[in-house]
């Protein structure tokens, strides 16, 4: 008995932007992609089980690499991963839904793209700047001459010393590294930080044209910067964090 087979969707482009959509790689198989149009939108499919898709890591890397390779060609609005819908006229009543969003949404990000920047800052320089801080060498001394249960209050008060040393230094780094590169994008987010050294957690809206220019001022920017931390600079993506709506087809009735 064969599997019943819907259409899995990946992005949304301009109709007719593409000349070869070429193939994807669902759940381990290779699967070849079509384009289903409505106005002058189109979703790009490929046909596939419908199942549910488990979000392990190489699916979902597959997932992005498939839009990735879609807007080498064209501008793309991305779909969410793991949506699956029964027929080519159920994809025809998302997009008559978010038609007027599409609207508006094409221009925003049309001959741009995101790129992203994480600043880590490095151990060693950390510790010489905390060391640096009178404060900090006085609470390490108190603690150093206490018992772990004579010093708790002190090493409260060092904690919440540190995090906002932290924070500072954030704040620092967004002052020296966000603005500058904020000012030649399109539009630019922060985000919360992971972990306890990132100073940044940064998404840009880069135009094309504007492509060499902010590539040089993060080149520049961590030149300066780069005996205190470590850049992560990762695209060009979609336009994932500059696209208000969310395109999840299981909640399109």
């Amino acid at each position: 008995m064969s599997e019943e087979l819907g259409k899995y969707p990946f992005c949304i482009i301009k109709k007719d932007s593409v000349d070869d959509l070429g193939r994807a790689v669902l759940d381990g198989e290779e699967r070849q992609l079509l384009a289903i149009p409505y106005k002058e939108f189109a979703m790009i499919v490929a046909e596939a089980p419908i199942k549910i898709y488990h979000p392990k890591k190489e699916n979902v890397m597959n997932h992005q690499n498939t839009i990735s390779a879609v807007m080498e060609q064209t501008d793309v609005i991305p779909m969410s991963f793991g949506n699956v819908f029964q027929s080519e006229e159920d994809i025809e009543l998302l997009l008559q839904n978010l038609y007027e969003n599409l609207q508006e949404l094409f221009p925003q990000i049309e001959g741009r793209f995101e790129v992203g920047l994480k600043v880590i800052a490095k151990k060693e320089w950390l510790q010489e700047e905390m060391n640096n801080q009178s404060k900090a060498q006085k609470l390490k001394k108190k603690i150093e001459n206490k018992s772990k249960e004579a010093s708790y209050y002190d090493r409260i008060e060092l904690g919440d010393f540190a995090r906002n040393f932290m924070k500072s230094k954030g704040e620092e780094a967004a002052q020296a590294i966000f603005l500058p590169l904020a000012e030649i994008a399109a539009s630019a987010k922060q985000t919360q930080t992971l972990g306890e050294k990132m100073l940044l957690n940064t998404s840009f809206l880069v135009e094309t044209e504007k492509e060499k220019e902010f590539d040089a001022k993060v080149n520049e920017l961590y030149e300066q910067w780069e005996d205190k931390v470590e850049f992560k600079y990762t695209g060009p993506w979609p336009a994932y964090n500059f696209i208000d709506i969310k395109l999840e087809a299981r909640k399109v009735q």
